[in-house]
C-alpha cells in the first residue's frame, strides 16, 4: 500500500477550498499563520505536511511527527461556519469530537475516546493531539496531529511509552488519504452540529470523554483545582467535583 497522500483526492471530495502541502514545515500551524493573509474569508484551507520540525502542543509541549502520521491545519473563519460568541471554545472539543468518530471504525475492538480538552486517547495512550488558534482577524486555525502509520519505536524515548497510533491497533498499514478525508468530513459534521445546538456536540462528547470518575489536576489561571471528572458539560466545560463542590472549567491544562 502506497503511504502517498493523494492531494487530489482530498479537494476531489469537495471538503475543502484549498490544500496547500509541503514537504517539511516548523509547523501547519505556522503555514497557516503566515499563509493566512492570501486566503479568502469564507474558504476552507487545508495545510498539510509530511514533517514538522517544531510541531506544538499546548503550552510548552512538543508534538512528535513520526514518518507515516498525518500533520495538518485547517484555516477557516468561525463566523462563516455559524459559529459565533460561547460557542467559539467548543471548537477545540469538536475537533477532538471529530477525530474520535473518524478513527473508531478503523480500529474495531479498541475504544478511542477522547481527554478534555483536547487530545485523543486509545489503550490509555495518545492517539491524537488538537491546538486551536485565533489570528487577530478572528479566522481560527485548527492544527491537528494523528500518529497514523507511525511507529512507537520510532518516538522519542521521552515520549514512546505514551502514544499509539492507529496502524498498531489495527494490525495493518492504513491509507492516509482516507484517513484524512474521514477527519476532514467528520470536521465538518461536527462545526454543523456545533452552529446548530452546541449541546448535541456537548453530549457527543461527554459519551467520549474516557476521564469519567477519573481524579485529575487541572492548572488554570495559575491555579491548580483537584478533584473527580463527572463528565463535559452542555456548554463544553470540563465538570470537576471538588471538595468545595462542582466546579466547570473552559479552559486550562491536566497536570
Amino acid at each position: 500500500m502506497s503511504d502517498v497522500l493523494n492531494i487530489d483526492a482530498i479537494l476531489s471530495a469537495g471538503l475543502v477550498d484549498r490544500v496547500i502541502y509541503r514537504q517539511c514545515v516548523s509547523s501547519t500551524n505556522d503555514l497557516a499563520r503566515e499563509l493566512a493573509a492570501t486566503a479568502c474569508r469564507q474558504e476552507c484551507w487545508l495545510l498539510v505536511a509530511e514533517q514538522q520540525t517544531a510541531g506544538r502542543g499546548r503550552g510548552d509541549n512538543r508534538w512528535w511527527t513520526g514518518e507515516g502520521s498525518l500533520a495538518f491545519s485547517l484555516l477557516v473563519d468561525p463566523e462563516h461556519l455559524g459559529i459565533h460568541g460561547p460557542r467559539l471554545p467548543m471548537v477545540s472539543l469538536a475537533a477532538a469530537v471529530a477525530v474520535v468518530e473518524a478513527s473508531q471504525p478503523l480500529v474495531s475492538g479498541w475504544k478511542v475516546g477522547l481527554h478534555w480538552p483536547n487530545d485523543v486517547y486509545a489503550c490509555g495512550r495518545k492517539l491524537a493531539g488538537i491546538l486551536t488558534e485565533v489570528l487577530p482577524d478572528g479566522r481560527l486555525i485548527v492544527g491537528i496531529g494523528v500518529n497514523v502509520n507511525n511507529r512507537r519505536e520510532q518516538a522519542p524515548a521521552e515520549v514512546a511509552h505514551r502514544v499509539c497510533s492507529l496502524s498498531e491497533l489495527a494490525g495493518r498499514p492504513l491509507d492516509r488519504t482516507r484517513v484524512l478525508a474521514g477527519i476532514i468530513a467528520a470536521q465538518r459534521g461536527c462545526w454543523r452540529t456545533l452552529a446548530a445546538e452546541a449541546g448535541a456536540l456537548a453530549v457527543r462528547a461527554d459519551a467520549l470523554c474516557l476521564q469519567h470518575g477519573q481524579s485529575l489536576c487541572i492548572e488554570a489561571g495559575g491555579r491548580r483545582s483537584e478533584g473527580v471528572c463527572r463528565g463535559i458539560a452542555e456548554d463544553g466545560g470540563l465538570m470537576l467535583e471538588t471538595a468545595h463542590g462542582l466546579r466547570r472549567f473552559y479552559s486550562g491544562v491536566l497536570v
